[in-house]
């Protein structure tokens, strides 16, 4: 498997904000997003065993299966074997691909981007706002127990205090949207 990299921090996004957990983000993905902080073509190959040996190192049970996308490498039995080994697993994707037959997620985080959804379920829909003038209503269509709205940052403090604003406003108009700030960047942790 490809992975970019595997470290220990607090979930800095999303429903889980704050929990300690180990991020395996795999290298690579189906999509080019220009907001994606992932540099996608630095990996290193392990085996399960090597990302299982590597995720013990820490004391956390949350593991984050991140990416790029991570769908496109996943296996059932890595997860099987993350939790034999007492794990809760969270996935990150974009839900372009669906799971692996057989791959028992804890909780999949899906944050839907330009291509349709392929997933049979999703605990928590995750999605990266830009503007007042995006069309939310392609949502709609998805259940999810919680609606995360992330204000997107572009790298500019002007432009992102606009998003912000807007993305709370948003949430104010429609409650069953809560705001996910990624903590990660305004505490400055991984």
């Amino acid at each position: 498997m490809r992975v970019n990299e595997i470290f220990y921090s607090l979930q800095g996004e999303g429903f889980y904000a704050g929990t300690p957990a180990v991020f395996v983000r795999f290298s690579g993905c189906n999509l080019k997003c220009s907001f994606c902080d992932t540099v996608h073509d630095r990996f290193q190959e392990m085996s399960e065993e090597d990302i299982i040996d590597d995720v013990a190192k820490y004391p956390a049970t949350h593991i984050v299966i991140t990416g790029g996308e991570p769908v496109l490498q996943l296996t059932s039995s890595l997860v099987s074997r993350l939790h034999d080994a007492g794990k809760y697993v969270q996935i990150e994707t974009n839900g372009t691909a669906p799971l692996p037959d057989g791959c028992s997620v804890d909780w999949i985080t899906c944050s839907p981007k330009y291509r349709p959804v392929k997933l049979r379920h999703i605990d928590e829909l995750k999605v990266v706002f830009t503007s007042s003038e995006q069309d939310m209503s392609q949502y709609d269509r998805y259940e999810a127990a919680v609606y995360s709205l992330q204000p997107c940052d572009v790298g500019d403090r002007k432009a992102n205090a606009r998003i912000l604003k807007e993305a709370v406003c948003y949430c104010l108009a429609h409650p069953k949207w809560r705001l996910s700030l990624q903590t990660h960047k305004l505490i400055n942790v991984r």
